[in-house]
This record gives structure tokens, C-alpha cells and sequence, in this order.
């Protein structure tokens, strides 16, 4: 996969995966699966399953 970062966005990104101790691409990954927990979890709300989850994105 190719992932096209705009030039503005560049710096503070690679800053983030430095100061995290991660590698770019590990530090990408970790943003995405985060992304896609939260959207989950937001679908999951929106169909009233939420209330089930309460406490669970406390680690995110």
C-alpha cells in the first residue's frame, strides 16, 4: 500500500513516531487500528450495543 502524507503533516508525524519509539510505519499502523476501534465502537453505539462496551476504550 501506498500512503501519500501531505508535506505539512510530515514532521509532526515522524516527530510523534520518534518520541514514541516506534518506526514510522509501526507508528502508522498504531493510528489506524486505533481509527478503526473508535469507528467501530461509534457503529457499534449507533445500533445501541454501546452500553455493552462501557469501560472498553479506556485503554486507547
Amino acid at each position: 500500500m501506498t500512503l501519500r502524507i501531505p508535506d505539512d503533516l510530515d514532521p509532526s508525524i515522524r516527530a510523534g513516531a520518534e518520541a514514541a519509539g516506534l518506526s514510522l510505519n509501526a507508528y502508522i499502523v498504531r493510528a489506524a487500528r486505533r481509527q478503526a476501534t473508535l469507528d467501530a465502537a461509534r457503529q457499534l453505539a449507533s445500533l445501541g450495543l454501546g452500553e455493552d462496551l462501557a469501560g472498553e476504550g479506556d485503554a486507547l
